[in-house]
C-alpha cells in the first residue's frame, strides 16, 4: 500500500535538509517530496505533524539474528541489521536461513575471519549460527598464528565468500591477538582488491598490555595505509577504554593523510562477550583496569566472585555470555569518555546488538519467541534494544551536541555508504532523495527514550512512531505489526 506522510518535520541528512513537507511511499520508494501532496486512492496518509520523518537506521554491527531481536531493534528506529564484527559462514547458509525465516528488517553479514581461521587450522566446518560461533572464542586452537597453508586456506575461503555474497570480511583480532600482525596484511590486501572493507574487533591496545605484537588500532591504521584496504574500526569505546582519546588521535591522523578509516561506538559503559574470550584470563584483567566482579554471566545473573570462580566458568562453559563493566557510567570521568567516542566527528553509531535468549522448560535455552509482546525473562545486553534511542537521547535531546541533521547522518546516512562500494543494494538507504528505498523512521522527537537495563534488558525503546522496510509498516502507531516480514537480503556484488 502506498503511504503519504503528511506534514511531518522530514530530514535527509545527504541533502542536509530539515523542513516540513509531505513525504509519499510508493512502490517501496521514496516517490515524492513536497508541500500539499495529493495521495494516491487507497494510500494511506499518516498525520506526521509534530513528528520528525528520516531514513531509518542502519546498523553495521548487530548479532541478532532473529526475528524477537529484530522487533526490539526496530522500535528503536533500525531498518537494517548487518552483522559485520564477527559475520557468518557459510554466507549462502546464513542468507538462506534468514530468508526461511523471515525477517522484519533487512539483513547482511560479512565473512567470518574467525571460522575460517577455524576450519583451516581444525577442520571445524563452519556453522551459519553465532552461538557456535561464542563456543569458538574460548578455544585456543584456531587462536595461534597460521602456517602458511593455513593462511593460504582461509585466504581462499574468506575470497569465496565475497563472491557469495558477503559484505566484507569481520575480523575478531583480539580474540586472537598473539597472531601475526602480517596475516592481517594479507586479510587487507585480499579486501583491497575484492573492493570490499573489513570491520574489525582490534586486538588490545600497547597499554593494555605491552607484550602485544602489536597495538590493536596501530595495526588498523597501518594496515589501511599500506593497503588502501577500507578499514572499519568496530566499538572504539570498549576496545579503547579510558585511552580513547590517544586512539582517536591516531584516527584523526590516519584519516588526515587519506587512510579509508571509519569507526563506531555505542554508548553503555559495558559490553558482552563470551566469557571464555582471550582478554578476559584472569591475568588480562588488570591491564583492562576490570577485576572478576567486572564479569556478570547473562542467562544467571551470577556475578564472579573471584579468580577462582573465573577460571573455572572460563573452563567449564567458555561460551557463556557476560557483561563485562569496564567503564562506570555513573562517573562523570568515565561518562566524558563514552561522549567522546560518540561525539568524534563521523563516528557511527552502531549497538553490537547481541542475541536474545530465554529459559524454558527443563531448563532449555530458547532463542526465538514470535509472540509480541516479548516475554518477560530475555536475557541480552541493553543495546540490543536501546542504542539509538539512547544516543538520540544523549548526544540531541540532553546534551545538544548533534543536530537532528547530524543524528541522522550518524545513524542512517555514514553507515550505509561504509557498503557503497561492495554492494549496490545499500545505495538508496540512508537518505530520502527521490527513488531512495522507503526503509524510514517516524520518531516522537518529545517521547523518545532508550528504556532498556541491565536488569530488565528487553524492554523497547519508546518514541519510535512509524517505521516502513521497503515501504512496509513494521512498526504502526507505536506498536509492533505481528505478520510484517519484509526485511530483504543486503548482498555484496563481487
Amino acid at each position: 500500500m502506498d503511504t503519504l506522510l503528511r506534514g511531518g518535520r522530514v530530514i535527509d541528512p545527504k541533502a542536509e535538509t530539515d523542513r516540513i513537507t509531505d513525504l509519499l511511499i510508493a512502490d517501496g520508494h521514496v516517490a515524492a517530496l513536497g508541500d500539499g501532496l495529493i495521495a494516491p486512492r487507497d494510500a494511506e496518509v499518516v498525520d506526521a505533524s509534530g513528528l520528525i520523518v528520516g531514513p531509518g537506521f542502519v546498523d553495521l554491527h548487530s548479532h541478532v539474528h532473529s526475528i524477537a531481536g529484530h522487533r526490539l531493534q526496530a522500535m528503536d528506529g533500525v531498518t537494517t541489521a548487518l552483522d559485520l564484527e564477527a559475520g557468518l559462514m557459510p554466507i549462502a547458509e546464513a542468507l538462506a536461513r534468514a530468508a526461511s525465516d523471515g525477517r522484519p528488517l533487512n539483513y547482511g553479514f560479512s565473512a567470518s575471519w574467525t571460522q575460517a581461521r577455524a576450519y583451516a587450522h581444525l577442520d571445524r566446518m563452519p556453522v551459519a549460527d553465532f552461538t557456535a560461533s561464542m563456543h569458538l572464542l574460548g578455544t585456543p586452537d584456531w587462536q595461534r598464528s597460521s602456517s602458511p597453508a593455513e593462511r593460504r586456506r582461509w585466504l581462499g575461503l574468506l575470497e569465496d565468500e565475497l563472491g557469495a555474497g558477503a559484505l566484507g570480511i569481520g575480523v575478531l583480532m583480539g580474540y586472537a591477538p598473539r597472531s601475526d600482525p602480517d596475516e592481517y596484511l594479507d586479510l587487507a590486501r585480499l579486501a583491497a582488491a575484492a573492493h570490499a572493507p573489513t570491520f574489525t574487533h582490534v586486538r588490545e591496545l600497547i597499554e593494555a598490555d605491552p607484550r602485544t605484537p602489536i597495538d590493536g588500532s596501530e595495526e588498523l591504521v597501518r594496515a589501511a595505509a599500506e593497503t588502501g584496504a577500507a578499514m572499519h574500526h568496530c566499538h572504539v569505546n570498549s576496545t579503547s577504554l579510558r585511552h580513547v582519546d590517544r586512539v582517536l588521535g591516531l584516527l584523526d591522523r590516519s584519516r588526515a593523510a587519506g587512510s579509508r578509516v571509519t569507526v563506531e561506538a555505542y554508548p553503555y559503559g559495558a559490553g558482552s562477550t563470551a566469557i571464555g574470550a582471550f582478554f578476559l584470563a584472569p591475568e588480562k584483567l588488570a591491564g583492562l583496569g576490570l577485576t572478576p566482579s567486572s564479569l556478570v554471566l547473562v542467562e544467571t545473573g551470577e556475578r564472579i566472585a573471584d579468580e577462582a570462580r573465573l577460571r573455572e566458568v572460563r573452563a567449564t562453559d567458555p561460551g557463556a555470555t557476560c557483561i563485562v563493566t569496564f567503564l562506570d557510567e555513573a562517573d562523570p570521568f568515565d561518562r566524558a569518555h563514552l561522549q567522546r567516542a560518540l561525539a568524534y566527528p563521523d563516528s557511527i553509531v552502531a549497538s553490537d546488538a547481541m542475541p536474545i535468549s530465554w529459559t524454558g522448560a527443563a531448563g532449555a535455552t530458547l532463542h526465538e519467541q514470535r509472540e509480541w509482546p516479548l516475554p518477560a525473562g530475555g536475557h541480552t545486553h541493553p543495546r540490543t534494544a536501546g542504542t539509538f534511542a539512547k544516543s538520540l537521547r544523549l548526544m540531541v535531546r540532553e546534551s545538544g551536541a548533534w543536530s537532528w541533521i547530524e543524528a541522522f547522518r550518524r545513524c542512517s546516512y555514514l553507515p550505509a555508504r561504509v557498503l557503497d562500494e561492495v554492494s549496490s543494494g545499500m545505495r538508496g538507504k540512508g537518505h530520502l532523495t527521490i527513488g531512495a528505498d522507503a526503509d524510514i523512521v517516524v520518531i516522537d522527537p518529545t517521547t523518545l527514550t532508550d528504556r532498556a537495563s541491565y536488569a530488565d534488558p528487553t524492554r523497547p525503546s519508546q518514541g519510535v512512531r512509524e517505521l516502513y522496510v521497503h515501504g512496509t509498516p513494521v512498526v504502526h502507531a507505536g506498536e509492533i505489526v505481528s505478520d510484517a516480514l519484509p526485511g530483504r537480503a543486503i548482498r555484496g556484488d563481487a
